[in-house]
């Protein structure tokens, strides 16, 4: 189990080249897809409980994720998160998550949960030291869906991750992304995550 310290800053397309030519971002990225899978019952348990089940792949690895209730302001999220290994729908939790309530709660929902939406993006990676801390910084692009619906929404965002050191760190190093050669660009906090988004989808497709 690890503890994600997070802050999201979402951007508008138009400057994601100064972004990508900030001084601080020179040297070449990782680059991955990452295709993902969030899960559910049909009376949405887990959203109830703040929780996210996602399974997701990875070049050609495929990883189970758990991540729990947890608090963001200001777009800084910290919640608990489990990740390893996985086979696709085989939701393994009693061998990933460690905290054995938390486990058998999932596994108990096991049968009951069901696709509901998808997020697939690219995404570019950097692990920066900045201000005393190290800092993964993601660049996302791509598309959240509902299967078997015409429902999208664009994916645009841009994640640093505090690996370690002081989470003023990631505040320091947004300001400092924000300043580029060419001028200053929009990096704007927010607080809703991808899978509280997919959500929001998914509401509206059973609503229609």
């Amino acid at each position: 189990m690890s503890t994600e310290t997070e802050l999201k800053l979402s951007l508008p397309a138009h400057d994601v080249p100064a972004l990508l030519a900030h001084p601080l971002l020179a040297t070449p990225p990782k680059v991955q897809w990452l295709r993902n899978t969030y899960f559910d019952t049909p009376s949405l348990a887990l959203k109830a409980a703040r929780m996210a089940v996602r399974e997701r792949l990875a070049g050609d690895q495929w990883l189970l994720t758990v991540k729990t209730a947890g608090q963001s302001a200001h777009g800084v999220s910290r919640r608990q998160e489990w990740e390893g290994p996985t086979t696709p729908g085989a939701l393994g939790f009693a061998a990933l998550v460690t905290d054995n309530a938390l486990a058998a709660q999932l596994m108990a929902l096991r049968a009951e949960l069901q696709p509901l939406f998808r997020t697939d993006f690219e995404r570019h990676s950097w692990v920066l030291s900045h201000a005393g801390a190290r800092i993964e910084v993601a660049l996302d692009q791509g598309h959240i869906t509902v299967p078997s619906t015409d429902l999208s929404e664009d994916i645009l965002e841009l994640e640093l991750e505090l690996l370690s050191g002081p989470e003023a760190a990631l505040h320091a190093l947004a300001d400092a992304l924000r300043h580029t050669p060419s001028g200053a660009i929009a990096l704007t906090p927010s607080d809703a995550s991808k899978a509280q988004r997919g959500l929001t989808l998914f509401a509206q497709s059973a609503q229609a």
